[in-house]
């Protein structure tokens, strides 16, 4: 069954296809209310003053196909960070912050911060089984560090 056109759909599409005409010029040709037609090109006018906006989205099914997420009929945009691989390199971006940015504000020291890069790192660098190894030989090196200053205290 097929979709029934709105009347503000059929004036939309007007415009488009006859861009230099005028809401009046457009309600006597469609016979329509000019205050109609007044109301759907102001709409159509303000959309187009507006700035794109874009938003970072990371679609996540349980397929990691973009067609399921999609079949939602959910509008997805979908935005690439420029990659600035010194000072902002795209696989710490991930999520909206960057992981240094969150390491500083955790105030974690060396080895934790080093846990948090390769893990936030992993899916998206190339190796995630290394990233990983290399997550939890620094995690062992913290509680080896700390195991040792407990035992020292203790003593």
């Amino acid at each position: 069954m097929a979709k029934k056109i709105t009347q503000a759909q059929r004036i939309r599409d007007y415009f488009t296809k006859n861009p230099g005409k005028t809401a009046p010029e457009a309600a006597k040709a469609m016979g329509l209310k000019y205050q109609v037609v007044y109301m759907v090109k102001r709409n159509m006018d303000k959309k187009k003053a507006e700035p794109k906006q874009w938003k970072l989205v990371h679609v996540s099914t349980s397929d990691n196909s973009i067609e399921a997420a999609m079949a939602n009929e959910l509008p997805v945009t979908m935005h690439e960070p420029k990659s600035d691989p010194v000072n902002h390199p795209a696989h710490y971006k991930v999520g909206g912050i960057e992981t240094i940015d969150f390491i500083e504000a955790k105030q974690l020291n060396y080895n934790l911060g080093n846990v948090v890069k390769y893990i936030t790192r992993a899916d998206h660098k190339g190796n995630r089984l290394e990233d990983l190894e290399k997550a939890r030989w620094y995690l062992d090196r913290e509680i080896g560090n700390l195991s040792e200053k407990l035992a020292t205290q203790s003593i």
